[in-house]
């Protein structure tokens, strides 16, 4: 089974219901509702989502679509390890390290990101979602 990592602005496509990129992100959590796949976040994600949507939206709603979220997908801790590696690596965002290295501790297969550019130096392959989506119908 594929273990993905979502970067954080895929969480807010999804949560945010934002257009044009609801729908694949809604495919994606779906698939993991189903167990066919396995869904990665990092702990800080779920604070930075928060945040922007909270924005927009009452606290209590944001907090119940977290706690949904929450249901279908495995939480990567923000460790002293993570934080560490993310002080050092050679990534020009430190939030991109941090969630760089949270998908590697993970043991994820992939990253799911809008922007790719921001994971140029991963190790791991990186995808939109909707690149993710058209890749597992090949199959």
């Amino acid at each position: 089974m594929k273990k993905i990592f979502l970067d954080t602005n895929i969480i807010l496509d999804l949560l945010g219901e934002r257009d044009p990129f609801y729908s694949s992100a809604a495919q994606i959590a779906t698939l993991a509702d189903k167990g066919q796949i396995s869904m990665v976040a990092s702990a800080l994600s779920f604070s930075t989502v928060h945040y922007l949507l909270s924005r927009i939206e009452s606290d209590i709603v944001v907090r119940q679509k977290l706690s949904k979220f929450k249901i279908i997908c495995e939480v990567s801790d923000l460790t002293d390890q993570v934080i560490d590696k993310g002080l050092i690596s050679k990534f020009s965002d430190f939030e991109d390290a941090l969630q760089y290295h949270c998908a590697l501790q993970a043991s994820c297969d992939l990253i799911i990101t809008r922007n790719g550019k921001d994971f140029k130096l991963s190790d791991l392959p990186v995808m939109t979602a909707s690149e993710f989506l058209t890749s597992i119908k090949t199959y």
